[in-house]
């Protein structure tokens, strides 16, 4: 597939742990098809929502193989494989694009803070070792590192980095993006709370944990703005963005996995640190749950 066709809502899976903290293959398998059957556009394993530093590169690969095999090429598959070393992020990325993903996220993850012409010689050694397109993740709250959007304009000179995920809320930076990058670029939204103002901004779609929750929120408020009904997508977006904020303020594997659980849909556990929501974070998202009609009142 290419990344000409990668749009619209990419939603990103938990990974379910049984009760020893093995990862749960055969659940998380269930958890992706209902994902891809539901609407979404894509298909997004290993990044936050999936607590992709808390897995073994084994698992990794068994998380990538079990995408692949379950979404059966009905929509395309963008692999998280972020790395703190560019020898890890490269052998990941190779092992996507064999497993058959359509393109690859890449997340510049730091102890110390990198250099932009670290950031840029990282993206680089990966792009010339594989043929599929790479996203560029920017989100500060998680990788430790903020790409500017001058750093983010100079990666895409690198022939197969060819979409742009931004993930800091910052709705100046996305108006900059779009503006600078030029409709040909894919601008893809990572902050769930401003999904609205995002497409606004131009975003090609938006990257999300909401659709394990809200499959046909997240879809609609898409569909809206495709249609440029604005007036809908206001109204659709209203319903769900008290869970949209929930789920960041609580943690999105936490929040996903209480969700899930909530609506009568086995989630599995969770990886130690990760400890389950408490009672009254999942009282709160019982009530949020029950606004966007998800759960009888």
């Amino acid at each position: 597939m290419s990344q000409n066709i990668i749009k619209g809502i990419i939603a990103y899976p938990i990974t379910p742990f049984n009760a020893q903290e093995q990862v749960d293959i055969n659940l998380f398998k269930v958890l992706v098809e209902r994902l891809v059957v539901s609407g979404s556009h894509g298909i997004a394993p290993l990044g936050s929502t999936g607590v992709l530093p808390y897995l073994t590169d084994e698992e990794k690969e068994a998380v990538t193989e079990a995408t692949i095999q379950q979404v059966a090429a009905r929509v395309p598959v963008i692999t998280g494989v972020s790395a703190l070393t560019t020898e890890r992020t490269l052998h990941h990325a190779r092992f996507a694009e064999k497993a058959g993903s359509a393109a690859v996220m890449i997340l510049p993850m730091s102890y110390w803070k990198l250099t932009d012409d670290e950031i840029f010689t990282h993206y680089e050694k990966v792009a010339n070792a594989i043929s599929i397109p790479i996203m560029a993740y920017n989100n500060p709250a998680t990788g430790g590192v903020d790409m500017s959007p001058a750093l983010l304009k100079r990666l895409l000179e690198i022939p197969n980095v060819t979409m742009i995920k931004e993930s800091t809320g910052d709705l100046q930076r996305m108006h900059y993006l779009r503006r600078e990058l030029g409709e040909e670029v894919a601008f893809f939204n990572g902050s769930n709370p401003i999904a609205l103002a995002a497409f606004a901004a131009g975003a090609t779609g938006w990257c999300t944990a909401a659709p394990n929750l809200i499959p046909e929120l997240t879809t609609d408020l898409y569909h809206a703005v495709q249609n440029n009904n604005y007036e809908l997508a206001r109204d659709v977006f209203y319903k769900q963005v008290d869970l949209l904020q929930f789920i960041v303020s609580k943690g999105l594997p936490r929040a996903i996995q209480a969700g899930l659980e909530l609506t009568g849909i086995p989630a599995g556990y969770l990886r130690s640190p990760l400890k389950p929501l408490d009672k009254a974070d999942k009282d709160q998202l019982q009530v949020i749950l029950k606004e966007c009609s998800l759960l009888q009142v």
